[in-house]
């Protein structure tokens, strides 16, 4: 199974990594997946939406495994953390860990109705989760998995942070985690 509802309006796209799809009036996805699962994504998504109605794409962090399927949404504006577009115009292959080009215009996220955004940093300097605050629901990313936490190794991550970005995550009360992946 692909497509995993999380709450209402809430569903989960499961290929390599995960793929986000709030179905609000403004039809919303967090990360994009890798472009090797571009069949599934555009399969499973497309049963839930006209790709070209969903009109923001968030991004927890630019690894190439979570923004590969960007193309897809045509219609869509494209966030991300300041520090992640800053260290993306900085080296994009170290950003990305690809030497795919990403060919979008990211616009900084500083605010997103009925979500708390959280700087995240560690896996990536630029890492944010995204706590979707009616329903209590995670969004993490690569900084937090259902068993252990995001690598720490990569050319922007800040290994010394992420102790206190995981910190941080334990003290919301949240009811659903939403990882980048399924460990």
């Amino acid at each position: 199974m692909f497509t995993e509802k999380i709450v209402e309006g809430v569903f989960k796209i499961k290929a390599d990594s995960n793929l986000y799809f709030l179905d609000f009036d403004e039809k919303m996805v967090i990360d994009t997946g890798s472009d090797v699962n571009k069949d599934i994504v555009k399969r499973e998504l497309g049963k839930l939406v006209e790709l070209k109605d969903v009109k923001k794409v968030v991004f927890t962090h630019l690894h190439y495994d979570h923004i590969g399927n960007y193309k897809l949404f045509s219609n869509a504006e494209f966030f991300a953390s300041s520090s992640e577009i800053e260290d993306f115009k900085k080296d994009p292959v170290g950003t990305t860990v690809s030497k795919e080009k990403l060919d979008i215009e990211l616009e900084p996220i500083e605010e997103l109705k009925g979500f708390e955004i959280i700087e995240t940093p560690g896996h990536t300097r630029g890492s944010i989760c995204l706590f979707f605050l009616k329903e209590r629901v995670l969004f993490s990313g690569d900084t937090l998995f259902y068993k252990g936490y995001g690598r720490i190794d990569l050319p922007t991550s800040v290994p010394e942070l992420m102790k206190k970005s995981l910190r941080k995550l334990e003290k919301l009360w949240y009811k659903v985690l939403c990882p980048g992946h399924e460990y």
